[in-house]
């Protein structure tokens, strides 16, 4: 389990070497290079993971005791909350899901309730493993696809006995039978050549644009509508598709896809899915990460009325799941005692003490996340792997254009999406995707025509391309 959720060799109580790799300094070095600053927060969740690490190295006795401690970040939107905790889950492979609490309704009322957030935690949590176990027995499921298609290529011939009526003749004069079964093997013998001559020309890739047709799975979602109940019934439609049978119809496709659908479906065959379903459980029970969006949403003010009484059942609902509780999947009883819960909300209106104590009490750890000044965005455009700018590089390059930011101008872009965010809503570095993309809106319309050129994105480029959204206030509802 250590070896999986750390990505190296298991490390060893003797040695101190390997647990190195994913100290608390590290996570934060990991999180720096796609989220800019907001420094207590990445400090915050690096021990909550380490943590994690360091309670699997404790006596059986005492780690079922060791609880994680669960995490509330207060923010704006925009400044990095989702993109901390969903990089954190890629960081370790660990089954992760987002969910926004305006979303559930109180038990009782039509809606989802909070208990289909671990089912489809869980069921994440088998796709990553299934999918991690197939790519182990890719080789040899490439193999038996090669020879399924062959099949299907080559079809093999009727026996004798199965062609005509004749057949009952057959049976009392051998002779002849024997003769037609000599040239049924003679046929074999030929047809397992013709296969073969098949199966190396499509390891070689000669066919790869040819048709054939083959049988596929069709996946169906029966119906169902049951008078009288409300609520969640996804979890009983997965149940009954699970047992129904599933149709097959032939359909024509390219080599190329045949082989990749059959080598998937093969590779499904060969691994074993009860140790697939053993394993996830417990990879969503110990290593889930739930991060819960617009928690302040379901906050209820003091003397408030009306919808409030239902925010405060979701709570209610919520709170046995993050207390640790045992919830039914189709897959069986899955436990939350060990999973990591993050919550998250701007608290614009609400507070966090306006939340019930109980649930309070499950969130020991709070961390503020600064609203993003002028500075962090100049940071945001150029430090991340995923940079904006390197985005719109990689993309107008692809069309031949080469495109250029000089400091100036990225300087200016950062310049002005923080006017907006004043002079608007306040959202964050999302306001960089519309400032870029109404930056860049002609290069990308034109770029099939500019095939050659280079475009310098400066400071005097800017702000012509801006100028009527800088110069005219009422221009900035076009721009979110």
């Amino acid at each position: 389990m250590l070896k999986r959720l750390f990505g190296g060799e298991e490390p060893r109580r003797e040695s101190g070497s390997t647990e190195e790799f994913l100290t608390p300094r590290r996570i934060v070095e990991e999180l720096d290079k796609y989220v800019v600053g907001q420094k207590e927060a990445k400090k915050a969740v690096a021990i909550a993971l380490r943590n994690r690490w360091r309670r699997q190295r404790l006596p059986e006795e005492m780690r079922d005791e060791v609880v994680p401690k669960n995490i509330i970040m207060i923010g704006p939107t925009g400044v990095g909350k989702t993109e901390i905790a969903r990089r954190l889950a890629k960081l370790v492979k660990a089954p992760f899901i987002k969910v926004e609490a305006t979303k559930f309704t109180e038990v009782g009322y039509v809606g989802r309730d909070v208990e289909s957030i671990i089912r489809d935690l869980v069921e994440i949590a088998v796709n990553m493993v299934k999918e991690e176990k197939m790519a182990q027995v890719e080789e040899r499921a490439r193999e038996l696809a090669y020879e399924r298609l062959a099949e299907y290529m080559v079809p093999e011939p009727k026996h004798p006995q199965q062609q005509s009526v004749q057949n009952l003749f057959d049976i009392f004069f051998p002779s002849p039978a024997r003769q037609k079964d000599h040239d049924y093997e003679a046929e074999l013998s030929r047809l397992k050549d013709e296969r073969n001559r098949i199966k190396k020309l499509l390891k070689e890739g000669k066919l790869d644009d040819e048709i054939v047709e083959i049988p596929v799975t069709v996946e169906t979602t029966p119906g169902i509508n049951v008078v009288g109940l409300g609520g969640d019934i996804s979890n009983l439609q997965d149940v009954l598709s699970s047992i129904l049978p599933k149709p097959k119809k032939l359909r024509k496709m390219k080599v190329k896809e045949a082989i990749r659908y059959l080598t998937q479906e093969e590779a499904s065959k060969l691994i074993d899915m009860d140790e697939v379903i053993r394993e996830a459980i417990d990879r969503a029970e110990n290593q889930g990460i739930i991060f819960i969006d617009e928690i302040d949403k379901v906050a209820s003010r003091e003397g408030a009325r009306g919808p409030d009484v239902s925010r405060e059942g979701v709570q209610r609902d919520l709170l046995p799941i993050v207390e640790g509780s045992k919830v039914s999947t189709k897959y069986g009883l899955v436990r939350t005692d060990h999973m990591l819960f993050i919550a998250a909300g701007a608290f614009h209106v609400a507070k966090p003490s306006d939340l019930l104590p109980e649930l309070q009490g499950r969130f020991p750890i709070r961390v503020e996340l600064k609203p993003l000044t002028k500075e962090d965005f100049v940071r945001i455009l150029t430090e991340p792997k995923n940079a904006l700018t390197k985005q719109y590089k990689a993309l107008l390059e692809t069309e031949g254009v080469e495109l250029e930011f000089t400091p100036d101008g990225i300087e200016e872009i950062a310049r002005i999406a923080e006017e907006a965010n004043e002079r608007a809503e306040n959202i964050g570095a999302r306001r960089l995707h519309t400032v870029m993309e109404k930056l860049l809106e002609e290069v990308s319309f034109m770029a099939p025509e500019m095939k050659g050129q280079k475009v310098v994105v400066d400071r005097d480029f800017v702000r012509e391309k801006l100028s009527d959204i800088i110069q005219d206030e009422d221009l900035t509802k076009y721009v979110l």
